[in-house]
Protein backbone atom coordinates (compact mmCIF):
# COMPACT_ATOMS: atom_id res chain seq x y z
CA UNK A 1 0.00 0.00 0.00
CA UNK A 2 3.10 2.65 1.23
CA UNK A 3 4.38 1.78 -2.37
CA UNK A 4 1.31 2.31 -4.04
CA UNK A 5 0.95 5.67 -2.68
CA UNK A 6 4.32 6.91 -3.11
CA UNK A 7 4.24 5.61 -6.85
CA UNK A 8 1.11 7.82 -6.87
CA UNK A 9 2.79 10.76 -5.32
CA UNK A 10 5.50 10.39 -8.13
CA UNK A 11 3.85 10.26 -10.46
CA UNK A 12 1.21 13.22 -9.78
CA UNK A 13 5.52 15.06 -9.35
CA UNK A 14 6.20 14.05 -12.63
CA UNK A 15 2.45 14.79 -14.10
CA UNK A 16 2.32 18.74 -12.48
CA UNK A 17 6.40 18.73 -13.97
CA UNK A 18 6.27 18.35 -16.86
CA UNK A 19 2.92 20.46 -17.71
CA UNK A 20 4.76 23.04 -16.00
CA UNK A 21 7.69 22.74 -18.47
CA UNK A 22 5.69 22.31 -21.77
CA UNK A 23 3.64 24.99 -20.55
CA UNK A 24 6.38 27.43 -20.16
CA UNK A 25 7.91 26.30 -23.84
CA UNK A 26 4.61 26.23 -25.80
CA UNK A 27 1.71 28.50 -24.47
CA UNK A 28 3.31 31.76 -26.57
CA UNK A 29 3.09 28.94 -29.46
CA UNK A 30 -0.53 28.55 -29.04
CA UNK A 31 -1.40 31.93 -28.55
CA UNK A 32 -0.06 32.38 -31.82
CA UNK A 33 -2.12 29.32 -33.09
CA UNK A 34 -5.12 30.57 -31.66
CA UNK A 35 -5.24 34.29 -32.97
CA UNK A 36 -3.76 33.25 -36.54
CA UNK A 37 -6.44 30.24 -36.82
CA UNK A 38 -9.48 33.23 -36.57
CA UNK A 39 -7.50 35.12 -38.97
CA UNK A 40 -7.80 31.82 -41.04
CA UNK A 41 -11.26 31.68 -40.96
CA UNK A 42 -11.43 35.02 -43.12
CA UNK A 43 -8.14 34.85 -44.99
CA UNK A 44 -6.95 31.82 -46.36
CA UNK A 45 -3.72 30.94 -47.99
CA UNK A 46 -3.42 32.67 -51.55
CA UNK A 47 -3.97 29.56 -53.92
CA UNK A 48 -4.63 30.18 -58.08
CA UNK A 49 -6.92 26.83 -58.20
CA UNK A 50 -9.07 25.47 -61.30
CA UNK A 51 -12.00 27.89 -60.12
CA UNK A 52 -10.18 31.02 -59.77
CA UNK A 53 -8.10 29.83 -63.39
CA UNK A 54 -11.50 29.05 -65.26
CA UNK A 55 -13.46 32.09 -64.03
CA UNK A 56 -10.52 34.61 -65.11
CA UNK A 57 -10.06 33.21 -68.29
CA UNK A 58 -10.84 34.62 -71.89
CA UNK A 59 -13.34 32.40 -73.95
CA UNK A 60 -10.97 29.86 -76.21
CA UNK A 61 -10.51 31.38 -79.83
CA UNK A 62 -11.59 28.95 -82.22
CA UNK A 63 -10.04 30.94 -85.17
CA UNK A 64 -6.64 30.41 -84.05
CA UNK A 65 -7.23 26.68 -82.81
CA UNK A 66 -5.30 24.67 -85.73
CA UNK A 67 -3.61 22.13 -84.15
CA UNK A 68 -5.90 19.08 -82.92
CA UNK A 69 -5.18 17.40 -79.72
CA UNK A 70 -3.08 14.31 -80.99
CA UNK A 71 -0.78 16.57 -83.37
CA UNK A 72 0.01 18.49 -79.60
CA UNK A 73 1.00 14.97 -78.01
CA UNK A 74 3.21 13.95 -80.66
CA UNK A 75 4.93 17.06 -80.15
CA UNK A 76 5.98 15.88 -77.15
CA UNK A 77 6.44 12.31 -77.77
CA UNK A 78 5.35 10.76 -74.79
CA UNK A 79 4.70 7.01 -74.56
CA UNK A 80 1.99 7.19 -72.38
CA UNK A 81 -0.94 9.23 -71.96
CA UNK A 82 -0.44 13.16 -69.62
CA UNK A 83 -1.98 12.77 -66.29
CA UNK A 84 -3.29 15.90 -67.37
CA UNK A 85 -3.71 17.83 -70.80
CA UNK A 86 -6.07 20.60 -70.90
CA UNK A 87 -6.25 23.69 -73.92
CA UNK A 88 -6.95 27.39 -72.31
CA UNK A 89 -6.08 31.04 -73.70
CA UNK A 90 -2.45 32.23 -72.44
CA UNK A 91 -2.27 35.79 -73.02
CA UNK A 92 -4.10 36.04 -76.47
CA UNK A 93 -2.90 32.58 -77.56
CA UNK A 94 -4.45 29.04 -76.99
CA UNK A 95 -2.14 26.37 -75.64
CA UNK A 96 -2.11 23.30 -74.80
CA UNK A 97 -1.40 22.64 -71.55
CA UNK A 98 0.36 18.53 -70.52
CA UNK A 99 1.65 17.41 -67.65
CA UNK A 100 3.14 14.04 -67.76
CA UNK A 101 6.16 12.38 -65.79
CA UNK A 102 8.83 14.50 -67.18
CA UNK A 103 6.87 18.18 -66.02
CA UNK A 104 4.69 20.22 -67.36
CA UNK A 105 4.70 21.63 -71.04
CA UNK A 106 3.10 24.39 -73.41
CA UNK A 107 2.51 23.25 -76.94
CA UNK A 108 1.02 26.50 -79.21
CA UNK A 109 -2.53 24.95 -80.86
CA UNK A 110 -1.83 28.17 -83.45
CA UNK A 111 1.70 26.78 -84.80
CA UNK A 112 2.33 23.27 -83.11
CA UNK A 113 5.22 24.64 -81.73
CA UNK A 114 6.54 23.67 -77.98
CA UNK A 115 6.80 26.87 -76.13
CA UNK A 116 9.10 27.99 -73.70
CA UNK A 117 11.40 29.15 -71.83
CA UNK A 118 9.09 32.58 -71.63
CA UNK A 119 10.47 35.93 -71.06
CA UNK A 120 9.83 38.91 -69.22
CA UNK A 121 7.94 40.93 -72.35
CA UNK A 122 5.46 37.32 -73.11
CA UNK A 123 5.67 37.38 -68.83
CA UNK A 124 4.00 40.61 -68.75
CA UNK A 125 1.76 40.21 -71.62
CA UNK A 126 0.36 36.73 -69.69
CA UNK A 127 0.05 38.75 -66.78
CA UNK A 128 -2.06 41.74 -67.91
CA UNK A 129 -4.40 39.56 -69.78
CA UNK A 130 -5.22 37.72 -67.34
CA UNK A 131 -5.83 40.46 -64.85
CA UNK A 132 -6.75 43.08 -67.08
CA UNK A 133 -4.59 45.59 -65.57
CA UNK A 134 -1.17 46.67 -66.76
CA UNK A 135 1.86 45.97 -65.42
CA UNK A 136 3.92 47.94 -63.09
CA UNK A 137 7.32 45.53 -62.94
CA UNK A 138 8.13 41.84 -63.11
CA UNK A 139 11.15 39.98 -61.58
CA UNK A 140 12.27 36.09 -61.92
CA UNK A 141 11.99 34.52 -58.89
CA UNK A 142 12.55 30.99 -57.81
CA UNK A 143 10.59 31.22 -54.79
CA UNK A 144 9.14 33.52 -52.14
CA UNK A 145 6.93 33.45 -49.36
CA UNK A 146 3.80 32.27 -51.20
CA UNK A 147 5.04 29.62 -53.79
CA UNK A 148 7.48 27.61 -51.49
CA UNK A 149 6.36 24.40 -51.56
CA UNK A 150 7.77 21.45 -53.41
CA UNK A 151 4.88 21.95 -55.81
CA UNK A 152 5.92 25.01 -57.05
CA UNK A 153 9.59 23.74 -56.67
CA UNK A 154 9.04 21.51 -59.24
CA UNK A 155 8.06 24.28 -61.90
CA UNK A 156 10.16 27.15 -60.79
CA UNK A 157 11.38 29.78 -61.51
CA UNK A 158 8.50 32.54 -61.87
CA UNK A 159 7.95 35.79 -63.75
CA UNK A 160 6.70 37.90 -60.43
CA UNK A 161 4.77 40.10 -62.15
CA UNK A 162 3.52 43.09 -60.15
CA UNK A 163 0.01 44.64 -61.65
CA UNK A 164 -1.06 48.28 -61.49
CA UNK A 165 -4.51 47.35 -60.33
CA UNK A 166 -4.68 49.33 -56.86
CA UNK A 167 -4.70 46.45 -55.24
CA UNK A 168 -1.01 45.46 -55.21
CA UNK A 169 -1.62 42.15 -57.31
CA UNK A 170 1.19 39.99 -57.54
CA UNK A 171 1.02 37.21 -60.12
CA UNK A 172 3.66 34.24 -60.82
CA UNK A 173 4.07 32.99 -64.46
CA UNK A 174 6.23 29.72 -64.30
CA UNK A 175 9.51 30.63 -67.18
CA UNK A 176 9.11 27.35 -68.49
CA UNK A 177 5.95 26.92 -69.84
CA UNK A 178 3.93 30.59 -69.00
CA UNK A 179 1.47 29.22 -66.99
CA UNK A 180 -0.23 31.23 -64.20
CA UNK A 181 0.37 29.33 -60.87
CA UNK A 182 -0.16 31.54 -58.13
CA UNK A 183 -1.70 35.07 -57.57
CA UNK A 184 -1.78 37.63 -54.31
CA UNK A 185 -3.03 40.92 -53.72
CA UNK A 186 -2.02 43.09 -50.55
CA UNK A 187 -4.85 42.06 -48.92
CA UNK A 188 -3.75 38.67 -48.47
CA UNK A 189 -0.30 38.93 -48.04
CA UNK A 190 -0.63 41.46 -44.70
CA UNK A 191 -3.25 39.18 -43.14
CA UNK A 192 -1.28 36.04 -43.79
CA UNK A 193 1.04 37.37 -42.07
CA UNK A 194 -1.38 37.29 -39.18
CA UNK A 195 -2.68 33.85 -39.96
CA UNK A 196 -1.50 30.93 -41.93
CA UNK A 197 2.12 31.84 -41.71
CA UNK A 198 2.24 31.90 -38.09
CA UNK A 199 -0.52 29.09 -38.05
CA UNK A 200 1.40 26.31 -40.02
CA UNK A 201 4.89 27.59 -39.20
CA UNK A 202 5.27 28.73 -42.80
CA UNK A 203 7.96 31.18 -42.90
CA UNK A 204 10.10 30.81 -46.24
CA UNK A 205 13.71 29.43 -44.81
CA UNK A 206 12.20 26.41 -43.09
CA UNK A 207 8.96 26.09 -44.84
CA UNK A 208 11.50 25.65 -48.13
CA UNK A 209 13.42 22.84 -46.30
CA UNK A 210 10.11 20.02 -46.39
CA UNK A 211 11.17 17.51 -43.77
CA UNK A 212 12.92 19.90 -41.41
CA UNK A 213 9.36 22.23 -41.29
CA UNK A 214 7.43 18.48 -40.89
CA UNK A 215 9.11 17.84 -38.10
CA UNK A 216 9.01 21.18 -36.59
CA UNK A 217 5.22 20.91 -36.73
CA UNK A 218 5.17 17.04 -35.43
CA UNK A 219 7.64 17.80 -32.60
CA UNK A 220 5.95 21.26 -31.62
CA UNK A 221 2.06 19.89 -31.75
CA UNK A 222 3.29 16.33 -31.01
CA UNK A 223 4.54 18.13 -27.07
CA UNK A 224 1.49 20.21 -27.07
CA UNK A 225 -0.90 17.81 -26.97
CA UNK A 226 0.51 16.31 -24.20
CA UNK A 227 0.75 19.47 -22.40
CA UNK A 228 -2.60 19.59 -23.21
CA UNK A 229 -3.51 16.60 -21.73
CA UNK A 230 -1.48 16.14 -18.72
CA UNK A 231 -2.99 19.93 -17.96
CA UNK A 232 -6.95 18.38 -18.24
CA UNK A 233 -5.99 16.16 -15.89
CA UNK A 234 -4.59 18.04 -13.31
CA UNK A 235 -7.39 20.57 -13.85
CA UNK A 236 -9.78 17.57 -13.29
CA UNK A 237 -7.85 16.37 -10.02
CA UNK A 238 -7.76 19.87 -8.76
CA UNK A 239 -11.56 20.57 -8.93
CA UNK A 240 -13.93 20.36 -6.41
CA UNK A 241 -17.46 20.17 -7.57
CA UNK A 242 -19.35 19.14 -4.41
CA UNK A 243 -17.06 19.66 -1.96
CA UNK A 244 -15.63 23.15 -2.37
CA UNK A 245 -12.58 25.18 -0.98
CA UNK A 246 -12.51 27.33 1.84
CA UNK A 247 -12.75 30.09 -0.57
CA UNK A 248 -16.37 28.72 -1.95
CA UNK A 249 -15.00 28.33 -4.88
CA UNK A 250 -14.42 24.57 -7.23
CA UNK A 251 -10.54 25.74 -7.79
CA UNK A 252 -7.63 26.48 -5.18
CA UNK A 253 -6.22 28.48 -7.33
CA UNK A 254 -6.58 32.41 -7.38
CA UNK A 255 -5.50 35.56 -10.14
CA UNK A 256 -3.97 33.77 -12.99
CA UNK A 257 -3.61 30.67 -12.20
CA UNK A 258 -7.45 30.16 -11.48
CA UNK A 259 -8.18 31.91 -14.83
CA UNK A 260 -5.76 29.41 -16.37
CA UNK A 261 -7.46 26.43 -14.75
CA UNK A 262 -11.15 27.24 -14.94
CA UNK A 263 -11.14 28.53 -19.09
CA UNK A 264 -8.60 25.08 -19.34
CA UNK A 265 -11.58 23.52 -17.93
CA UNK A 266 -14.09 24.47 -20.25
CA UNK A 267 -12.02 24.60 -23.55
CA UNK A 268 -9.61 22.05 -22.65
CA UNK A 269 -10.96 19.60 -24.45
CA UNK A 270 -11.70 21.32 -27.57
CA UNK A 271 -7.72 22.44 -27.11
CA UNK A 272 -6.72 18.98 -27.00
CA UNK A 273 -8.75 18.29 -30.22
CA UNK A 274 -7.08 21.23 -32.11
CA UNK A 275 -3.61 20.08 -31.05
CA UNK A 276 -3.93 16.56 -31.35
CA UNK A 277 -5.77 17.10 -35.02
CA UNK A 278 -2.43 19.23 -36.43
CA UNK A 279 -0.55 16.69 -35.73
CA UNK A 280 -2.17 13.93 -37.15
CA UNK A 281 -2.46 16.64 -40.32
CA UNK A 282 1.38 16.21 -40.64
CA UNK A 283 0.94 12.33 -41.25
CA UNK A 284 3.52 11.36 -38.53
CA UNK A 285 2.63 7.69 -38.42
CA UNK A 286 2.50 7.63 -42.53
CA UNK A 287 -0.26 9.62 -44.79
CA UNK A 288 -3.37 7.66 -43.73
CA UNK A 289 -5.58 6.23 -47.00
CA UNK A 290 -2.93 6.40 -49.45
CA UNK A 291 -3.69 3.92 -52.53
CA UNK A 292 -5.97 3.35 -54.43
CA UNK A 293 -4.56 5.46 -57.25
CA UNK A 294 -5.25 1.80 -59.83
CA UNK A 295 -9.00 2.38 -59.18
CA UNK A 296 -8.86 5.56 -61.02
CA UNK A 297 -6.21 4.02 -63.92
CA UNK A 298 -9.14 1.09 -64.47
CA UNK A 299 -12.04 3.70 -64.49
CA UNK A 300 -10.14 5.67 -67.22
CA UNK A 301 -9.73 2.30 -69.09
CA UNK A 302 -6.70 1.89 -71.82
CA UNK A 303 -5.21 5.33 -72.81
CA UNK A 304 -3.23 5.05 -75.45
CA UNK A 305 0.03 7.44 -76.62
CA UNK A 306 -1.88 10.09 -78.14
CA UNK A 307 -5.76 11.01 -78.02
CA UNK A 308 -8.20 10.66 -80.59
CA UNK A 309 -8.15 12.67 -84.39
CA UNK A 310 -10.90 15.32 -83.31
CA UNK A 311 -13.03 16.96 -85.53
CA UNK A 312 -11.68 20.79 -84.49
CA UNK A 313 -15.02 22.26 -86.84
CA UNK A 314 -17.09 20.55 -84.57
CA UNK A 315 -15.08 20.79 -81.19
CA UNK A 316 -15.43 24.53 -82.17
CA UNK A 317 -19.05 24.43 -82.77
CA UNK A 318 -20.40 22.52 -79.91
CA UNK A 319 -17.87 23.78 -77.44
CA UNK A 320 -17.90 27.63 -78.22
CA UNK A 321 -17.64 29.97 -75.48
CA UNK A 322 -15.65 27.73 -73.46
CA UNK A 323 -13.34 28.88 -70.99
CA UNK A 324 -10.80 25.50 -71.00
CA UNK A 325 -11.13 22.06 -72.78
CA UNK A 326 -9.51 19.06 -70.24
CA UNK A 327 -9.08 15.89 -72.33
CA UNK A 328 -9.58 12.31 -70.67
CA UNK A 329 -10.32 8.95 -71.32
CA UNK A 330 -13.41 7.12 -69.68
CA UNK A 331 -13.54 3.28 -69.65
CA UNK A 332 -10.95 3.58 -73.00
CA UNK A 333 -13.18 6.22 -74.63
CA UNK A 334 -11.37 9.51 -75.55
CA UNK A 335 -13.81 12.19 -74.02
CA UNK A 336 -13.51 16.22 -74.19
CA UNK A 337 -14.65 18.29 -70.98
CA UNK A 338 -15.74 21.78 -72.09
CA UNK A 339 -15.72 24.17 -68.80
CA UNK A 340 -17.58 27.29 -69.10
CA UNK A 341 -16.99 30.24 -66.58
CA UNK A 342 -19.04 28.86 -63.41
CA UNK A 343 -16.51 25.74 -63.73
CA UNK A 344 -18.87 23.41 -64.90
CA UNK A 345 -18.05 20.88 -67.79
CA UNK A 346 -20.01 19.10 -70.19
CA UNK A 347 -18.96 15.88 -72.06
CA UNK A 348 -18.06 15.77 -75.70
CA UNK A 349 -16.57 12.96 -77.48
CA UNK A 350 -13.55 13.07 -78.36
CA UNK A 351 -13.43 12.02 -81.75
CA UNK A 352 -17.19 13.66 -83.11
CA UNK A 353 -17.23 16.61 -80.53
CA UNK A 354 -20.84 15.06 -79.91
CA UNK A 355 -22.84 15.45 -76.19
CA UNK A 356 -22.23 12.48 -74.22
CA UNK A 357 -24.42 10.78 -71.90
CA UNK A 358 -23.77 8.25 -69.75
CA UNK A 359 -26.80 5.79 -68.51
CA UNK A 360 -26.69 4.89 -64.64
CA UNK A 361 -26.30 1.61 -65.80
CA UNK A 362 -23.19 2.39 -67.77
CA UNK A 363 -21.66 3.85 -65.11
CA UNK A 364 -21.82 1.40 -62.66
CA UNK A 365 -20.61 -1.36 -64.94
CA UNK A 366 -17.37 0.91 -64.80
CA UNK A 367 -17.41 1.52 -61.61
CA UNK A 368 -17.30 -2.16 -60.74
CA UNK A 369 -15.10 -2.69 -63.54
CA UNK A 370 -12.58 -0.50 -61.58
CA UNK A 371 -13.01 -2.35 -57.96
CA UNK A 372 -11.72 -5.75 -58.72
CA UNK A 373 -11.64 -6.84 -54.90
CA UNK A 374 -15.28 -6.03 -53.89
CA UNK A 375 -18.64 -6.29 -54.61
CA UNK A 376 -20.86 -2.78 -55.14
CA UNK A 377 -22.99 -2.45 -52.15
CA UNK A 378 -24.57 0.77 -52.31
CA UNK A 379 -25.40 3.43 -55.08
CA UNK A 380 -26.79 6.68 -54.04
CA UNK A 381 -27.46 9.95 -56.16
CA UNK A 382 -26.54 12.93 -53.39
CA UNK A 383 -28.53 16.07 -54.05
CA UNK A 384 -27.78 17.35 -50.78
CA UNK A 385 -24.30 17.45 -48.91
CA UNK A 386 -23.60 14.97 -46.33
CA UNK A 387 -20.86 14.03 -43.72
CA UNK A 388 -18.13 13.05 -46.42
CA UNK A 389 -19.19 14.85 -49.56
CA UNK A 390 -19.11 19.00 -48.88
CA UNK A 391 -18.38 22.26 -49.27
CA UNK A 392 -16.84 24.25 -47.18
CA UNK A 393 -16.71 28.33 -48.21
CA UNK A 394 -12.74 27.46 -48.93
CA UNK A 395 -12.72 27.60 -52.76
CA UNK A 396 -9.10 25.85 -52.51
CA UNK A 397 -11.37 22.39 -51.50
CA UNK A 398 -15.10 23.22 -52.88
CA UNK A 399 -14.88 21.48 -55.89
CA UNK A 400 -17.64 19.10 -55.35
CA UNK A 401 -20.59 19.64 -57.55
CA UNK A 402 -23.97 18.49 -56.92
CA UNK A 403 -25.61 16.16 -57.70
CA UNK A 404 -23.59 13.09 -57.65
CA UNK A 405 -23.78 9.60 -57.59
CA UNK A 406 -21.88 7.74 -54.89
CA UNK A 407 -21.32 3.48 -55.37
CA UNK A 408 -19.82 2.05 -52.17
CA UNK A 409 -17.95 -1.36 -52.22
CA UNK A 410 -17.27 -3.40 -49.67
CA UNK A 411 -13.75 -4.04 -51.15
CA UNK A 412 -10.38 -4.13 -48.25
CA UNK A 413 -10.23 -0.87 -48.57
CA UNK A 414 -14.17 -0.38 -47.95
CA UNK A 415 -14.06 1.76 -51.24
CA UNK A 416 -16.34 4.89 -52.42
CA UNK A 417 -16.83 6.16 -55.98
CA UNK A 418 -17.95 9.68 -56.20
CA UNK A 419 -19.30 9.92 -60.08
CA UNK A 420 -20.33 13.13 -61.95
CA UNK A 421 -23.83 11.80 -63.68
CA UNK A 422 -23.72 14.37 -66.39
CA UNK A 423 -20.26 13.76 -67.49
CA UNK A 424 -19.47 10.37 -65.98
CA UNK A 425 -15.92 11.85 -64.85
CA UNK A 426 -14.76 9.98 -61.24
CA UNK A 427 -14.39 12.83 -59.02
CA UNK A 428 -13.39 11.46 -56.01
CA UNK A 429 -12.40 8.17 -54.81
CA UNK A 430 -12.45 7.94 -51.08
CA UNK A 431 -11.16 4.62 -48.93
CA UNK A 432 -11.87 4.11 -45.01
CA UNK A 433 -8.18 5.24 -44.07
CA UNK A 434 -9.54 8.91 -45.85
CA UNK A 435 -12.70 8.72 -44.19
CA UNK A 436 -10.66 8.38 -40.67
CA UNK A 437 -8.60 11.31 -41.52
CA UNK A 438 -11.88 13.16 -42.17
CA UNK A 439 -12.82 12.77 -38.03
CA UNK A 440 -9.69 13.01 -36.68
CA UNK A 441 -8.15 16.30 -38.96
CA UNK A 442 -11.18 18.26 -40.74
CA UNK A 443 -14.02 17.45 -37.80
CA UNK A 444 -11.88 18.41 -35.57
CA UNK A 445 -9.28 21.25 -36.67
CA UNK A 446 -12.28 22.91 -38.74
CA UNK A 447 -15.62 21.94 -37.15
CA UNK A 448 -16.75 21.16 -40.86
CA UNK A 449 -20.33 19.63 -39.57
CA UNK A 450 -23.34 19.88 -42.25
CA UNK A 451 -25.26 21.65 -39.52
CA UNK A 452 -22.34 24.14 -38.70
CA UNK A 453 -21.62 24.70 -42.64
CA UNK A 454 -24.79 25.45 -43.71
CA UNK A 455 -25.23 28.28 -40.50
CA UNK A 456 -21.73 30.01 -41.15
CA UNK A 457 -22.50 32.40 -38.16
CA UNK A 458 -23.05 29.70 -35.77
CA UNK A 459 -19.58 27.71 -36.68
CA UNK A 460 -17.82 31.43 -36.55
CA UNK A 461 -19.09 31.92 -33.52
CA UNK A 462 -18.18 28.55 -32.19
CA UNK A 463 -14.80 28.56 -33.03
CA UNK A 464 -14.19 32.02 -31.90
CA UNK A 465 -15.77 31.84 -28.56
CA UNK A 466 -13.44 28.59 -27.94
CA UNK A 467 -10.35 30.37 -29.63
CA UNK A 468 -10.95 32.90 -26.66
CA UNK A 469 -10.79 30.10 -23.76
CA UNK A 470 -7.60 28.94 -25.44
CA UNK A 471 -6.06 32.00 -25.89
CA UNK A 472 -7.21 32.39 -21.94
CA UNK A 473 -5.54 29.55 -21.17
CA UNK A 474 -2.24 30.34 -23.14
CA UNK A 475 -1.89 33.97 -21.71
CA UNK A 476 -2.29 32.90 -18.15
CA UNK A 477 0.10 29.89 -18.95
CA UNK A 478 2.66 32.14 -20.23
CA UNK A 479 2.04 34.19 -17.12
CA UNK A 480 1.81 31.51 -14.16
CA UNK A 481 4.94 30.17 -16.26
CA UNK A 482 7.00 33.28 -16.42
CA UNK A 483 6.09 33.68 -12.76
CA UNK A 484 7.06 30.25 -11.66
CA UNK A 485 11.02 31.12 -13.43
CA UNK A 486 11.29 34.34 -11.84
CA UNK A 487 10.38 33.29 -8.68
CA UNK A 488 13.01 30.33 -9.27
CA UNK A 489 15.60 32.29 -10.21
CA UNK A 490 14.97 34.51 -7.03
CA UNK A 491 15.82 31.38 -5.10
CA UNK A 492 18.24 30.45 -6.86
CA UNK A 493 20.00 33.83 -6.04
CA UNK A 494 19.43 33.49 -2.81
CA UNK A 495 20.96 30.70 -1.79
CA UNK A 496 24.30 31.51 -3.89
Amino acid sequence: MLRSDAALKRGKRWLYWSHRWTGIVLCALFAIWFLSGVVMMYVPFPSFRDAERVSRAAPIDWEQVKVRPDEALSKLGAPMFPDDMRLEMTGHEPVYRITDKDGRHAVSARTGALLGPVGRNRAIDIAEAMTGAAAESAELVEHDQWVVTRAYAKIAPFWRVRMADGLGTDTYVAQKTGEIVQNTDRRERFWNWLGAVPHWIYFEMLRICQEPWRQTVIWTSGIGTIGAITGMWIGILRLRMRTRYRSSSVSPYRGWMKWHHIAGLIGGVFLIGWIFSGWISMSPFGAMGQGGAEIGERYAGEQPPRFASTNLAALARMAEGARELRFLTIGGRPTILAVDAENRGRALDGVTAAPVRHSLEALTKLARRSVREGQLVETALLTQYDLYWYATGDLRHDDRPLPVLRLAFDDPQASWLYIDPSTGVLLGHSIQGRRTYRWLFSALHSFDLPILLEYRPLRDGLMILLSIAGLIVSISGIVVGWRHLRKKRSSERGKV
